[in-house]
């Protein structure tokens, strides 16, 4: 199973600049793990010390927060597109 995994500018230093690349994954644990295992050092970025996404990243997949599904047990499927997306906050 592919999916498409949109990379924000900050953690293209892990991607080798590529803003888009294919992953695997049954849903975003798997595939943050995938991700740790092609862009090693990647997973620091994205997950706290419990593992869990980073406050100030959001992760989309299809456009859907997982916030709002199953937050990293939201189930993926082959052609999926996941976001993710620094949170912007401003005064």
């Amino acid at each position: 199973m592919t999916v498409k995994v949109l990379i924000p500018t900050p953690l293209q230093k892990f991607t080798k600049n590529q803003a888009t690349i294919e992953c695997g994954g049954a849903n975003i644990s798997e595939l943050i793990e995938s991700l740790e295992t092609n862009c090693p050092g990647i997973k620091k970025s994205l997950c706290d010390d419990k593992g869990e996404p980073r406050r100030f990243l959001n992760f989309y997949v299809n456009s859907e927060d997982i916030r709002f599904l199953d937050g990293t047990g939201t189930v993926l499927n082959d052609g999926d597109e996941v976001s993710i997306v620094p949170a912007v906050a401003g005064g």
